[in-house]
């Protein structure tokens, strides 16, 4: 009961500082010395990532959260069992099961000099990804990783789709709008472009799982500067996601030839296409053992077997899968329908539920590792 106090206290505590992106140094600094309290070695590095590391020996579970939120100040407060609070899902709730799990699991004696646990907190996960691309540069070194994002006690996420994001601008000669019949309208002509570009993409079969099909939105039309003057310039912004099945330069590749053809059919329109961002897909095999020892934890503690995820959303998961070539996934008590949302809250249940989750399946990961090694160590010797 006191770890389960104590558990609630930090997540309370977070969630009592507002830490919208690009504002993260107080909510840093309260983690770096609530970390340090707990046990474990502390570091802050240039951008203001927060790393505590407990335990020690092989192998390394990195398990990675962000403190940052988005914009919006919503009012702290516990009822029924529940507290309300900007990033209570999205996402303080699973970075706060996360720590306080690494420290309950460094003084188990089934854990002890049988692994290390790496726990990051990052920043401007909600605004740049910045955060999780500079540990990248700084060279993680980890044999599992677990990304704290709201998946649900009961539920862990194993893929999420890529993404480009595309900036397109149209220009077309211009004249007085009493006259539309003698100009093209560049907003005409870019939402023309727009409705090719998504036709090109072929269409879902079903609306229930869109993971593994090619979706795009458009988010920002804009154009024309004077109610009497035919647009002349309009800039679209699009949002591209891409399933694990296609990289984002195919898709782009396929992309770039709907706005040739568009101009060898439009002449007097000239179209300039940018790309601003690419993530790529990611999806873990289910066979992972990273993947059966989250899920056999969850049915441990839960009672029942755990829901496998593909989100069609896109997360610091697929750079830092692609980036460092291990086991991922995606886990974290709270429902992601409430990330961003004015009634944001976490069941503490769920949260405690969770701590218990990460807990057994760090023992799990440090099992199963050291009985691999212990096996090949065993055919090296025969």
């Amino acid at each position: 009961m006191k770890e389960q106090t104590k558990a609630v206290h930090l997540l309370t505590n977070l969630l009592g500082i507002y830490s919208p992106s690009g504002k993260e140094e107080e909510i840093g600094n309260f983690l770096a010395q609530e970390m340090t309290k707990l046990g474990f070695q502390v570091g802050r590095d240039a951008i203001g990532n927060v790393i505590g590391v407990v335990g020690e020996g092989e192998p390394t579970i990195f398990l990675c959260g962000h403190m940052d939120t988005v914009e919006g100040y919503l009012p702290l407060r516990v009822e029924e069992g529940k507290i309300y609070a900007r990033g209570a899902v999205d996402a303080k709730g699973p970075l706060a099961a996360m720590v306080m799990a690494a420290a309950q699991v460094a003084k188990e004696p089934a854990f002890k000099g049988k692994g290390k646990v790496l726990v990051a907190s990052v920043v401007e996960e909600e605004a740049t990804s910045r955060g999780v691309r500079y540990m990248i540069t700084q060279g993680i070194q980890a044999d599992y990783a677990i990304f704290g994002e709201p998946s649900g006690a009961d539920n862990v996420t194993i893929g999420y789709k890529g993404q480009i994001q595309l900036k397109v601008i149209c220009k077309t000669r211009t004249g007085h709008s009493s006259s539309p019949w003698l100009y093209d309208n560049a907003l005409d002509k870019a939402y023309e472009l727009w409705v090719k570009i998504r036709n090109s993409y072929l269409p879902l079969e079903k609306v229930e799982s869109p993971f593994y099909a090619i979706t795009a939105c458009l988010t920002k039309l804009a154009g024309g500067n004077a109610t009497s003057v035919i647009p002349f310039e309009a800039e679209m912004f699009i949002d591209i996601r891409v399933p694990p099945q296609f990289t984002t330069s195919q898709v782009y590749k396929q992309t770039r030839k709907v706005i040739t053809q568009f101009q060898t059919e439009n002449p007097e329109v000239t179209v300039k296409a940018t790309v601003m961002d690419t993530v790529e897909p990611f999806e873990v095999k289910k066979s992972s053992p990273l993947v059966h020892a989250l899920s056999s934890s969850i049915r441990k503690a839960l009672g029942k077997p755990a829901t496998l995820l593909r989100k069609t959303g896109t997360g610091d998961m697929n750079i830092l899968g692609h980036a460092m070539n291990m086991p991922i996934v995606t886990y974290g008590p709270g429902d992601s329908r409430l990330d961003h949302t004015t009634d944001e809250h976490i069941v503490i249940e769920n949260y405690l539920n969770a701590i218990e989750i990460y807990k057994a399946t760090l023992l799990k990961l440090s099992e199963l590792y050291h009985r691999n090694a212990n096996l090949n160590s065993g055919h090296e010797h025969a």
